[in-house]
């Protein structure tokens, strides 16, 4: 499906229309045209820059996948790298997005299918009052779903997080690879996380710099201020996440260590409870006379010696809480 999208005076003239059709449009100063290419070919844009006039390096961003998100400041547009997230299974996904702006044209382009372009165009026309500031304000729809889907994706983290800490004071203890496994997936997932949400101040910042020609509106201010706001939102719940992961990590190293020193102290109990016995028959075997000898009730009295001594034992460490 074609995504294409015609603004005049601020109100939506058109949508659908073939992208050649383009740039007639960004001729008329009273018009703001937007358009989606999803997974374009070396020729394709190499026909969109020569139709918008943009630069060559930012073309060549596009083509070399999984830069970091970042704003390019060019002589006639800016170049704005970006990530969607998405879940598959227990796995976080990204999905690159570039975006070039122009003074009054703006084109996504996004890395695969798995962004939701049709969630962007409903928060356009949900915030449609403001549609006369133009490509500012369908930047800022873009990145105000870009970052509201980070915080998403942070919170489902930050639950899973929560849950795998509770789990380690459950008394049915979870097998150790499982959940090995599930803190690692976790931590994984959020390091991904981090390093598409980390640099996403920086981008704010860049887009509201007093001296910003092409993204200057002050009316718009304040709505990209909030995106900010947001940003070092996602950006704290993260870090927050990521101190959770490392408790979680050294309670399990600590209730390991407790567990196996419980182990080794009932091990030794028992061997000091069977070392008794063993020393008793010991000492009974020996080949020189004993009090007993050649009796039966030697052996008695020596059987009697062993229980006598294991029950003795077995009470004190039971006491101790040693067994």
């Amino acid at each position: 499906m074609l995504h294409t999208r015609l603004y005049r005076n601020g109100v939506l003239d058109k949508e659908g229309f073939p992208i050649e059709e383009v740039s007639d449009h960004v001729a008329d100063p009273a018009s703001t045209a937007w358009f989606d290419l999803c997974s374009p070919s070396a020729a394709d844009l190499g026909l969109i820059g020569e139709e918008l006039g943009l630069h060559e390096l930012a073309l060549e961003d596009v083509l070399n996948d999984h830069q970091r998100p970042k704003v390019d400041v060019y002589d006639n547009h800016l170049f704005v790298t970006v990530y969607g997230v998405h879940c598959e299974g227990d796995r976080v996904v990204p999905v690159e997005v570039n975006v070039f702006v122009t003074r009054n044209a703006l084109v996504t382009v996004r890395e695969n299918e798995h962004f939701d372009i049709g969630a962007v165009m409903r928060r356009w026309d949900a915030t449609s009052r403001l549609a006369g500031h133009g490509v500012t304000f369908l930047l800022h729809g873009l990145l105000d779903y870009v970052v509201d889907r980070h915080m998403a994706v942070v919170q489902d983290l930050d639950g899973q997080a929560e849950a795998l800490e509770e789990s380690l004071f459950e008394e049915e203890v979870r097998d150790g690879r499982t959940l090995q496994r599930e803190m690692y997936t976790l931590r994984k997932n959020t390091t991904r996380l981090r390093k598409i949400t980390l640099p996403m101040r920086e981008v704010l910042g860049t887009l509201l710099r007093r001296d910003q020609e092409i993204i200057g509106d002050r009316v718009m201010t304040p709505y990209y201020e909030d995106v900010r706001d947001h940003v070092v939102r996602v950006n704290e719940a993260v870090e927050s996440i990521r101190e959770m992961l490392a408790n979680v990590r050294e309670t399990r190293l600590s209730q390991q260590g407790f567990r196996l020193n419980e182990i080794m102290k009932r091990v030794t109990g028992w061997a000091a409870i069977i070392a008794v016995p063993t020393m008793i028959t010991g000492f009974y075997g020996q080949n020189v006379p004993y009090p007993g000898s050649g009796q039966p009730w030697g052996f008695f009295m020596s059987a009697m010696l062993v229980a006598v001594a294991s029950v003795a034992l077995y009470a004190v460490f039971k006491k101790k809480d040693w067994l």
